[in-house]
């Protein structure tokens, strides 16, 4: 049987995750798997700020065209890399049991944690969500613009450019780092970006592959992300825009969503919590939900601050 070829980034934790997902493959269908490297536009331009250069769609663009053009068969991103849309003719077709979805904090002093850094601390994030987060949860701090993997960000705090740093627990377990990790910060404080911890498997739709890609699926997180995946396409989210949802199964099946919008600086913030059954219902009420307490007026004010 022919090798399934798996397009991937080439970061080193990139090559983590798409080489789990390759032993997954294997083990569950038999068939041999290669990574396929994929230097996406978002890896060419690593020192320039994401909301300039188009979002984080630049981290999948180059990625959906080898499958599309079938120079690759499948391919794994992380899910909150991935846009509201995903490209004509793919599939999401499996989501592997999500890992930890909270944002972890990484600090210059051992003991250190969000609330209780000192004031005025250096903080460096390249997320919008988590800079308008900060913002909101400690005015005081000095939020400081940070790109580049995951290594690149650990060196720029042990060079003491920074008194912290805010990465993905996921991230930083999956690279066997969770060790550095100084808080996990809770999603009661800083609520997780749409598909944290989540992988993505895309494949050609309508092909019997995607449908046998189904078996590496974990219901559970499946149901989340549609539902937090729902939340983003209602509010046409994308990089420029500092917006958060997080949908947890319950034990009577149902799923508890909550959705925020944040003004860039944090001081305004619309946020709704409900529960439901559908995930794809639930994700769209939620957002006409934050829409109507304010989110409408936010994201208003956000697109007009980019397109000027």
């Amino acid at each position: 049987m022919k090798r399934l070829r798996l397009a991937t980034r080439g970061s080193r934790l990139a090559l983590a995750q798409s080489g789990w997902v390759a032993r997954r493959v294997e083990a569950k269908l038999g068939i041999a798997v290669e990574l396929v490297t994929v230097r996406t536009s978002g890896d060419r331009l690593a020192d320039v700020s994401l909301a300039k250069i188009g979002g984080k769609g630049l981290f999948v663009k180059e990625i959906e065209e080898a499958l599309q053009d079938a120079r690759a068969d499948l391919a794994v991103h992380s899910a909150k890399d991935l846009p509201a849309r995903i490209a004509e003719g793919l599939v999401l077709a499996a989501f592997p049991e999500r890992g930890d979805a909270r944002d972890a904090l990484v600090a210059r002093e051992a003991g250190w944690h969000l609330l209780g850094l000192p004031h005025g601390a250096r903080v460096g994030t390249g997320s919008a969500r988590r800079r308008a987060q900060l913002c909101a949860l400690r005015p005081d701090l000095e939020v400081v613009a940070l790109r580049g993997n995951v290594t690149t960000r650990l060196e720029r705090l042990t060079e003491q450019r920074f008194d912290a740093v805010i990465l993905a627990c996921a991230g930083l377990d999956r690279l066997d780092l969770g060790s550095r990790i100084h808080e996990r910060v809770s999603a009661d404080l800083m609520l997780p970006a749409v598909g944290q911890g989540v992988l993505a498997i895309e494949a050609r739709s309508g092909e019997a592959l995607a449908a046998d890609l189904g078996a590496l699926s974990d219901a559970p997180t499946a149901r989340a992300i549609a539902a937090e995946r729902a939340f983003l396409a209602r509010l046409e989210g994308d990089c420029n825009v500092p917006l958060a949802a997080f949908a947890e199964p319950q034990s009577d099946g149902t799923l508890r969503l909550r959705g925020m919008v944040l003004s860039a600086d944090g001081a305004r913030v619309a946020q709704v919590e409900a529960r439901g059954a559908d995930p794809v219902a639930l994700g769209i009420a939620v957002a006409e939900a934050v829409l109507a307490k304010g989110g409408a007026e936010i994201l208003a004010e956000l697109r007009r601050e980019v397109a000027s």
